[in-house]
């Protein structure tokens, strides 16, 4: 693939109709300064929010131009414009804001949830199969699929231009700001961060047949609360051959504690016929850091492709979940992002902490049975 064609393949895929009412649930960072940053760039039409304090869904409102602030799940859904939900909330508060807006009187074609579904595969089961049992698209916003360098070595795969892949990695040493609400939960990286890893390789690679992983806690954050999964290692293995394995690092050396920092995600897919390698910018965030991409195939003699862009993951890569759940209504299609398909994201991180705790390989199938 020619590097002007795979700069052009990463811009969003917009919908004709912009001026959907979407329904925002939260006003936090997420929401703030990520989702609603994009839709605004992008002329999507946010029509009403709420949040757990009216003070800061107002704030958001403010900032945001969104005309009506609410002080209920049950008052957003219920405005006459709203057709599409937006959930941004903290996972284990999830669950019920979408069981709540399922049982309120309401014109929703679609919701836009957070990952991950809910705290569990079984939680995101149920989940599933209560949208689809009331008619309404359910979509996850697995929002490093969109990452434009993420989104360009899928297109590199899906062209064939590197051949049959053989061998992907990610390497991630970061340090993230982890949320309060995670102590409630006692788990860290895997349904955090290593989620956007596990669905990534699903994006790039399909379905793997099993997962072996090994975790030890983060130094830094078990002062903090006590956790199993704050360092965790993981390799998979598809039935096509290819493996897959990434190093999810947030420990990252006691850079916080006076260390030099080596602070940065890499990642890496090496085929029959070519390599991808890249880096991921969001560790640099708030400074706009875009993610690269560099390729070479067994045509190019020896020589490095490197498109570049300006756009970055946080905010710009936003657009992305609620522009492909849009064009999916518009165009009566499963979003590729939906929901039922995400279930095997979940089950992937349940299938990790399973092999984490018994120390040995284990099917994602052990959990879906």
């Amino acid at each position: 693939m020619h590097p002007s064609r795979l700069t052009e393949s990463i811009q969003p895929r917009l919908p004709t109709d912009r001026t959907l009412g979407i329904g925002c649930v939260g006003a936090g960072f997420i929401m703030a300064d990520c989702q609603l940053v994009a839709y605004r760039q992008h002329g999507l039409n946010p029509v009403a929010i709420t949040s757990r304090t009216r003070t800061t869904a107002s704030a958001v409102a403010a900032r945001h131009g969104i005309s009506s602030v609410v002080d209920s799940v049950e008052q957003v859904v219920a405005h006459p414009e709203v057709q599409v939900l937006d959930i941004a909330v903290p996972p284990d508060c999830q669950a019920d804001m979408i069981r709540r807006a399922v049982r309120a009187p309401h014109r929703l074609r679609a919701i836009l949830a957070q990952k991950p579904l809910g705290v569990d595969y079984r939680e995101a089961r149920e989940l599933v199969q209560l949208c689809e049992d009331a008619g309404i698209v359910l979509a996850v916003n697995q929002n490093m699929r969109f990452d434009q360098s993420v989104h360009a070595c899928h297109e590199l795969i899906a062209m064939g231009t590197l051949g049959t892949p053989v061998l992907a990695t990610i390497e991630m040493r970061a340090i993230p700001h982890w949320m309060p609400w995670q102590e409630r939960q006692g788990w860290v990286t895997l349904r955090i961060m290593s989620i956007h890893h596990l669905d990534t390789f699903r994006y790039w690679l399909g379905e793997p047949e099993r997962v072996f992983a090994s975790v030890a806690p983060d130094p830094r954050t078990a002062q903090k609360f006590a956790h199993r999964d704050g360092i965790a290692l993981y390799i998979l293995e598809f039935p096509s051959g290819v493996r897959a394995s990434s190093w999810d690092d947030v420990w990252s050396g006691p850079a916080r504690e006076g260390s030099a920092s080596d602070i940065g995600i890499r990642w890496r897919v090496e085929g029959t016929a070519g390599i991808a390698r890249g880096t991921i910018g969001w560790p640099g965030y708030p400074d706009r850091v875009p993610s690269t991409i560099d390729y070479s195939t067994v045509h190019d003699n020896g020589e490095w492709h490197s498109p570049r862009w300006d756009s970055v993951w946080f905010p710009d890569a936003f657009i992305g979940p609620m522009a492909e759940l849009m064009c999916a209504l518009e165009q009566k299609r499963k979003p590729t992002i939906n929901a039922r398909d995400n279930l095997n994201t979940m089950a992937l991180v349940d299938a990790c902490y399973l092999s984490a705790a018994e120390h040995r390989a284990v099917s994602p199938e052990e959990i879906t049975d």
